[in-house]
């Protein structure tokens, strides 16, 4: 485990960008009962954790992407940390719609991308991988190469590593579900128990239950 990872976690935990409740599970919109949610953009709102979030960004894109020519953010979530890192690193943004837009120039992607540049993607969070891959595939279409994609946080589920994987698509997250379980059974913010039901979420997300 990095020490910086670590210490994303404990910043995440603090301001309640995620929350743990594995005795009150939480419903996503996908319909999973879950101990765990994340509400990333939360982050904005506390300028020291912004900031800290913003600095991580730049250092690991600086590190694994060096060669990156435009930052893109996927709406609605990234768009904000994506053009604070742009601004930080003095780069282009542009950001990336879920859909087109149903009027005008019905644009998938906000901003002045060319063909041939080479952009990393900025997401809040990767579940299952789809939205974020699509995102992917839109700057693609583009003729732009995707050096990769940095998160802040990832659930780990097999399944978005294996899509990431298919559509050759590098992954950096500033923290992950393994992490942030060792910074919440630490800090005392969940008990030894507590930490088996989180881990046996993970294993079957879509059938879990506290039954």
């Amino acid at each position: 485990m990095k020490k910086q990872n670590y210490k994303v976690g404990e910043k995440l935990l603090k301001i309640r960008a995620i929350k743990l409740q594995p005795t009150m599970p939480f419903t996503w919109a996908s319909g999973w009962k879950s101990p765990i949610y994340c509400d990333n953009r939360k982050t904005l709102s506390y300028p020291e954790v912004r900031s800290y979030i913003k600095n991580e960004f730049c250092r690991v894109i600086k590190e694994n992407y060096p060669e990156v020519e435009v930052i893109a953010g996927v709406a609605t979530g990234a768009i904000a940390q994506g053009a604070l890192i742009a601004e930080a690193l003095e780069l282009p943004f542009v950001y990336i719609r879920a859909t087109p837009k149903d009027h005008g120039l019905e644009n998938l992607i906000e901003g002045d991308l060319k063909p041939k540049q080479k952009v990393v993607v900025i997401e809040d969070l990767i579940s299952t991988g789809g939205s974020s891959l699509k995102a992917v595939q839109a700057i693609r279409n583009n003729a732009c190469t995707v050096l990769g994609m940095a998160a802040i946080f990832t659930y780990n589920f097999p399944i978005a590593a294996e899509e990431f994987k298919k559509n050759k698509v590098k992954l950096v997250s500033l923290c992950d579900y393994n992490t942030l379980l060792d910074v919440a059974l630490d800090t005392d913010y969940i008990s030894s128990k507590e930490m088996e039901t989180l881990q046996e979420w993970r294993k079957d997300p879509a059938n879990w239950s506290i039954d």
